[in-house]
């Protein structure tokens, strides 16, 4: 299989979206204040991780599609309760998707200007910004699944390769 920078956007936005309902599916187990509880993650808990990975997604996807999500912090707390976090992050993997769909490499930018929530004017290569957008949600998502592996929780096989073809 050959892949352009779109194509992997699509199917990283497709195993984001894959990996995020099982996770929580897998997580409906668990109490509020199991998936609150400080399990030592960089986030903290389950649920302090799963909002920064939706604030820092909708902070990624504003950049790309220049329409604004204003975000105090990385470790805000979008969403209190479960069920509303779900709702807005499947909307929000959804719109992921959506965007990814409608890349095409021809017509990419090769710079992403933005400035940090710290204030700070950064230029980015685009395609590093998308891969490094999808690197980041893998790398939360692990440690998610190692809080869930340590709580007795089988969320079942992680693997790209067993994602189901659309």
């Amino acid at each position: 299989m050959n892949i352009d920078i779109a194509s992997y956007a699509v199917t990283m936005a497709r195993y984001n979206q894959w990996m995020n309902r099982r996770l929580y599916a897998a997580m409906e187990a668990l109490s509020d204040a199991q998936r609150k509880a400080d399990m030592g993650l960089f986030f903290r808990s389950i649920h302090g991780t799963l909002n920064h990975l939706l604030v820092a997604d909708r902070i990624w996807l504003s950049r790309f599609t220049r329409v604004p999500f204003l975000a105090n912090t990385l470790d805000q707390e979008l969403f209190a309760a479960f069920n509303e976090l779900r709702r807005e992050r499947d909307a929000t993997d959804t719109q992921l998707i959506d965007w990814a769909k409608q890349l095409a490499p021809i017509s990419l930018p090769e710079r992403l200007p933005y400035t940090s929530l710290m204030g700070e004017q950064r230029d980015v290569e685009f395609t590093r910004a998308i891969i490094h957008c999808f690197n980041h949600q893998t790398h939360h998502r692990g440690q998610i699944t190692a809080a869930l592996s340590r709580l007795g929780v089988d969320f079942g096989v992680t693997d790209l390769i067993f994602m189901p073809d659309n």
